[in-house]
């Protein structure tokens, strides 16, 4: 199984960056697809996440409203579309897949990718 991240980069205040996290090697069926960040010196949070079959989707608080999690059945794909940047979203972003009892509990994603540094300067 792999996960492969892509979009990060670097940009300004206000910002809009889409992370997208493709899934090769697995048939998708009841899992959920979750979006975790990692701040140099901080322990890794929950962002987002979003269960595969049925679409249902969770966001963190300071996710919500800014941040939107959307896939794409055909490519095995699930898109983080992040506008409204702000230096606090400045980490490495990572996707996780699996299925859990707790979308917001890192420790129970199976899979992870390799991860994309996201930087907003001011």
């Amino acid at each position: 199984v792999q996960l492969v991240e892509s979009g990060g980069g670097k940009v300004q205040v206000g910002g809009s960056l889409r992370l997208s996290c493709t899934i090769s090697g697995r048939k998708l069926d009841t899992d959920v697809v979750g979006w975790f960040r990692q701040a140099p010196g901080k322990e890794r949070e929950f962002v987002a996440a979003m269960a595969w079959i049925f679409g249902g989707t969770e966001y963190s608080d300071s996710a919500l409203g800014r941040f939107t999690v959307s896939k794409v059945y055909a490519k095995n794909t699930v898109y983080l579309q992040m506008n409204n940047l702000r230096p606090e979203d400045t980490a490495v972003y990572s996707c996780g897949l699996g299925i859990v009892r707790s979308v917001f509990a890192a420790d129970q994603y199976e899979y992870w990718g390799q991860g994309t540094q996201v930087t907003v300067s001011s």
